[in-house]
């Protein structure tokens, strides 16, 4: 089980709870709960982890800028395409 915290200034309006509800649903194996006195989505992965930027992109469609509480854990990666310098 992979558990993250997210602040996103103003979930607490009615309006973005209910579209971050509706974009959070898509995803299976996922429960969060939404702390309103501080702002903080707590989630919890049951299944495969989201990577990083599909989190956001979540957040993002829903009109609130996601920020990740403390360190990320390894199962939520941040890029798994490595790069590599190119020999000209």
């Amino acid at each position: 089980m992979v558990e993250v915290e997210i602040y996103a200034a103003g979930v607490r309006a009615p309006e973005k709870m209910m579209a971050l509800a509706l974009e959070l649903d898509t995803l299976a194996g996922i429960r969060y709960k939404v702390d309103t006195n501080h702002d903080i989505v707590y989630m919890e992965f049951g299944g495969k982890s989201p990577e990083l930027a599909s989190l956001i992109a979540l957040f993002t469609k829903a009109g609130l800028n996601a920020k990740f509480v403390g360190a990320l854990p390894p199962e939520v990666s941040v890029d798994k395409k490595k790069t590599q310098r190119l020999m000209v």
